[in-house]
């Protein structure tokens, strides 16, 4: 470990010194990547520079216990060493979490979708709640949003809806979304005051280039058609939306949320190459072990991960057995703390596969 943090260090002084090279600055693209390259480096130097302090004054104190010296510094020597120890811990831990392989993906934008699952009208009216809950968790990061399709109910729920939000580690961040996201309250319609359940699917996807994925323009079927609902004058006048077929996964993607047909083509595409990568880059997790699914990201988006009980203003996080009681707050776009223990139990997981590894 300690050979790589060395490596590390000499690589970030040496983009450093690159990057106030002449030659280096007036290559805006090699100066972009070299300075997005110091910037993942630095929380490792950072985090090794104050190891290697704590292990100095360690070390130092160590020393003068184990002199003949002053009794009274040799006191002192040994409460300091009591407080470094720990510390001294911490920072390890702190820099093997660091040093843990990045997912390549997390700094991508993403392509959320959401979907009304058993419990008909409520279940899209939940889906419209967890739709508002992501758009405002965007507006708190500073993300965009944009739309791509949507498929209402009329009385303000949404059987479909499909959107790309836009900003630093966004994927990062919404991965974790991705599972069966239950409700417990009661509905509008309910009479009686019975408290129903319902489901609403999340599928997040990571936005991928042309590059990463080629899809032949034989393998794919486009039909064009009039959009349905919401879009103005327009929108049931002129053929806009796109339905994209991709022949041998069977994979439909619409979108009609642009007047213009182009644009919504260049859409579709974008949410089908997401989708294909993903089917892709499953068959590949899965092929090489079943047992390597973490508790925090599970394979099979079946899976119930998260409750959210209305009578109790409750919030369940099944993966990680967390509960909290602020969902008004969290259904207001409040995600961080959610997001924060996910991201540090996935951590804590792959952390231990690396241990059982070795």
């Amino acid at each position: 470990m300690f050979d790589k943090l060395e490596k590390t260090v000499e690589r970030f002084e040496n983009i450093t010194t690159m990057l106030s090279d002449p030659d280096v600055i007036s290559d805006q693209q090699r100066y972009r990547e070299l300075g997005k390259e110091r910037s993942n480096l630095e929380p490792i130097v950072e985090s090794y520079q104050k190891y290697k302090k704590i292990a100095t004054d360690l070390k130092g104190n160590r020393e003068l216990m184990n002199s003949k010296g002053d009794p009274e510094i040799r006191e002192l020597a040994l409460i300091e060493i009591a407080e470094l120890e720990p510390k001294l811990a911490e920072a390890e831990e702190e820099l093997k979490v660091l040093l843990l392989p990045k997912d390549p993906n997390d700094s991508k934008d993403c392509i959320v979708e959401i979907r009304a699952g058993t419990g008909g009208d409520e279940a899209a009216l939940f889906a419209a709640d967890l739709f508002r809950m992501y758009s405002r968790y965007a507006e708190r990061k500073g993300w965009k949003y944009d739309l791509i399709d949507i498929n209402d109910t009329g009385i303000g729920g949404y059987k479909e809806v499909v959107f790309e939000l836009s900003g630093p580690e966004a994927y990062g961040m919404m991965k974790f979304e991705s599972g069966v996201h239950r409700v417990q309250r009661v509905p509008s319609t309910e009479a009686n005051g019975r408290i129903h359940t319902s489901a609403t699917s999340v599928v997040v996807l990571p936005e991928v280039d042309e590059v990463d994925v080629d899809i032949s323009p034989n393998d794919i079927r486009i039909d064009i058609y009039r959009a349905g609902g919401h879009g103005g004058q327009n929108v049931n006048k002129v053929e806009t939306a796109i339905r994209i077929t991709h022949l041998p996964t069977n994979t439909v993607v619409t979108c009609q949320d642009e007047r213009s047909q182009l644009k919504n083509k260049m859409k579709a595409m974008k949410v089908l190459r997401s989708r294909i990568y993903e089917m892709e880059l499953e068959k590949q997790t899965n092929a090489i072990s079943e047992q390597r699914r973490t508790m925090v990201r599970s394979g099979d988006r079946s899976d119930k991960i998260r409750t959210y009980n209305f009578p109790q203003n409750r919030l369940t996080d099944h993966r990680i057995g967390l509960t909290l009681y602020n969902l008004t707050d969290i259904l207001d776009g409040d995600l961080d703390s959610i997001i924060e223990k996910l991201q540090i139990a996935d951590k804590a997981e792959k952390l231990k596969e690396n241990a059982e590894a070795l």
